[in-house]
């Protein structure tokens, strides 16, 4: 904790470990139930649009959240939920090409909205760190390091033309191609993202809401990542825009402002995310595939095991 985040006692990691456990648990109630779905996803967010978000996430207001950045995620993630439910509650639907173009094409809009963040960030020149939009944020070659990350990131999401809704009673939206070192390169992007953008957030919208859909992806329900991604990030959003002070108040765990911490979290994101990219496209090669059609990771263990757990 040292390095990364200051120290924090049992209670910061209990408040910690609450968050993880209650966003994986409303993730399975909108995942197993179409009607949570609904509920959770938008006639919750209809109501605080009008009656909360307006006087907690006000433009200008002390903890950040009325910032364009807030609103455009807030509603580009629950655009996303309500995509995702359509293509697995409606079936004419999920055989349409165009509308397995949405998850792709969603997923890079919040990808490259948080691209532009860095660059953002990058751009107000705080080498020292300042608080702009009443939001700590420190200005240094890492922003730019890993909004190229992100780009990468982008480029390397591949085989959306495969994507399936999931047999079972839940009707899951299944990516095989989605493998595990696609969501290992993005987790560690948009946690230097988080840790860039958001810093003294980021112990909660960066470590634990990243596991609150990583750990269903990779234990509860294979293949499912996005819808799980999803998920948690509009839960996670609509509950700091509600509750603004949770992070700088209720339960703060700020970062040590280390630039060393920064570059290096940067540097590993980026790494990774070139690592995926080279790897990726070396086997595009081998094949001749067409990352705009193909399926890319078909003779995977992973893939396999994905189209072999929801067949």
């Amino acid at each position: 904790m040292g390095i990364l985040y200051a120290s924090t006692g049992v209670s910061g990691w209990a408040i910690w470990l609450f968050v993880v456990f209650a966003l994986m648990a409303f993730n399975e109630f909108a995942r197993s139930t179409k009607w949570g779905g609904i509920a959770l996803f938008f006639v919750v967010p209809l109501v605080l649009t009008f009656a909360v978000w307006p006087k907690t996430a006000a433009p200008g207001n002390e903890y950040g959240t009325g910032t364009w950045f807030n609103w455009v995620k807030t509603y580009s993630a629950l655009a996303g939920c309500l995509g995702f439910m359509a293509i697995r509650y409606i079936p004419a639907l999920a055989k349409k090409k165009w509308a397995l173009c949405f998850p792709p094409l969603i997923l890079a809009l919040n990808i490259f909205e948080a691209c532009l963040r860095d660059f953002q960030c990058f751009s107000y020149a705080a080498w020292d760190g300042a608080y702009v939009d009443n939001l700590w944020v420190m200005s240094g070659p890492w922003n730019i390091m890993n909004g190229i990350a992100g780009l990468l990131n982008i480029v390397t999401i591949c085989g959306w033309l495969g994507i399936y809704v999931s047999k079972d009673k839940t009707k899951d939206m299944i990516w095989p191609d989605m493998i595990w070192a696609w969501i290992v390169a993005y987790d560690l992007w948009n946690f230097a993202y988080t840790y860039n953008c958001i810093a003294d957030h980021s112990f909660y919208c960066g470590l634990a809401l990243l596991l609150a859909c990583t750990i269903p992806a990779f234990f509860i329900k294979k293949g499912a990542w996005l819808q799980h991604r999803a998920q948690t990030l509009g839960l996670w959003i609509m509950f700091v825009m509600t509750i603004p002070s949770f992070a700088d108040r209720i339960a703060p765990v700020p970062t040590t402002h280390n630039p060393v911490a920064f570059f290096v979290v940067s540097l590993v994101a980026l790494l990774a995310n070139l690592a995926l990219a080279v790897y990726q496209f070396s086997k595009i090669r081998e094949a001749r595939l067409n990352p705009l059609k193909d399926e890319i990771f078909t003779k995977t263990r992973a893939y396999a095991q994905v189209m072999r757990e929801n067949a």
